[in-house]
């Protein structure tokens, strides 16, 4: 401990200072305490009167005699066995009798734990000296910590420090956790179409970069069926919009039930049109996809009095690249919707597929 600078000494009456020699004994004394205190030492009762009554540690239990100040001091010295840093910050000495003096000290402890709470808060300690026989002992302390009331037999409230963190663990814990699904619902909400409950075209669209660049790794063969729903603008006007949406949702459902690879992607791209995704897929295995949902849907008879074939149908179109880097991905898109187009003109209810293995205007 450093040697203190801050002391102020007050005599009996408040009309003049401690006698000098009386002031630096018990500076002395205490500063002496006070590393012993530090370096867990033993040896520190000692110093202690044998009628010593008050407080060890911030424990808010009475101690009488000699047996008990030893069993305190045990239970103290137990909880930190470690050295414990003192910062003293000010001395205040108060000469009450002859043989009575007063030693209050303010401090910052630092305590061997990873928690530094005491380190930052001021800790006071008073000290009653009182001159027996031959030498001055202490017949009264007590050390006030600023924090909360220690639990069971400990001299620093460490207990209610770990209850105070791990509960606030937890909270994090808790807090982590509901951020995480918060952003994962976020995310699902920012890749899911409100209406049929099916992906997005944004979720397409990644999906569509990512399984380019995938194809590109492993030269394998990627397509897209692009579909639209035949006269979806008279089974509008024909039922409403609100049976329209119904319609929408069920088709969507159908599409998805249909896709029996993991993963396959089917979005809603706009509107009444569908987009399919089909990773390491040629052209032939692509048809035989687009030909299924076509029939899958055909098969739900949902009436459409409006259309030349009386049910809700679908045209398709078809298209399949062998993924490279002079490629952009849209392109294949482009190329399933030219399909789309050509399945439309040729009547409708049917699948075209973009059967040109360097489509013209790639080149």
């Amino acid at each position: 401990m450093d040697k203190l600078e801050n002391i102020v000494a007050y005599s009996r009456d408040g009309k003049g200072l401690m006698n000098a020699e009386r002031r630096q004994l018990i500076q002395s004394l205490f500063e002496q305490y006070i590393r012993m205190f530090s370096a867990r030492d033993k040896h520190i009762s000692s110093y202690f009167s044998k009628n010593f009554t008050g407080y060890a540690g911030s424990s808010t239990e009475l101690i009488i005699g000699e047996a008990q100040l030893l069993s305190a001091t045990q239970q103290d010295f137990a909880q930190v066995p470690e050295h414990i840093g003192i910062e003293m910050l000010s001395l205040c000495l108060q000469d009450l009798t002859d043989d009575v003096v007063i030693a209050t000290g303010f401090f910052h402890i630092h305590l061997p734990i990873p928690e530094p709470f005491l380190s930052q808060e001021t800790a006071r300690l008073v000290l009653v000296f009182r001159y027996e026989e031959t030498d001055w002992k202490i017949v009264h302390g007590g050390l006030s910590i600023p924090y909360e009331a220690v639990q069971g037999a400990e001299m620093y409230p460490v207990s209610a420090i770990e209850l105070r963190n791990r509960e606030l663990e937890q909270l994090i814990d808790i807090r982590t956790y509901e951020l995480k699904q918060a952003n994962r619902l976020l995310q699902v909400r920012s890749e899911t179409d409100g209406l049929t409950q099916i992906s997005n075209r944004r979720y397409f669209d990644y999906m569509l970069n990512k399984e380019w660049d995938r194809g590109q790794r492993f030269g394998a063969e990627l397509s897209v069926i692009m579909l639209d729903i035949d006269y979806f603008k008279k089974y509008n006007d024909y039922y409403g919009h609100l049976a329209g949406d119904a319609c929408l949702q069920t088709l969507a459902q159908e599409l998805q039930s249909a896709l029996t690879r993991a993963g396959d992607v089917v979005a809603r791209y706009g509107g009444e049109e569908f987009v399919v995704l089909l990773p390491n897929t040629d052209h032939h295995a692509a048809l035989k996809v687009a030909a299924h949902l076509r029939t899958a849907i055909e098969s739900l008879a949902i009436p459409h009095p409006q259309s030349s074939f009386g049910i809700v149908t679908v045209s398709l179109g078809v298209a399949s690249l062998m993924p490279v880097a002079e490629y952009p991905p849209v392109e294949l898109v482009k190329l399933a919707d030219i399909a789309l187009y050509r399945a439309k003109s040729a009547g409708r209810n049917r699948v075209e597929v973009y059967d040109c293995p360097v489509p013209e205007m790639l080149l």
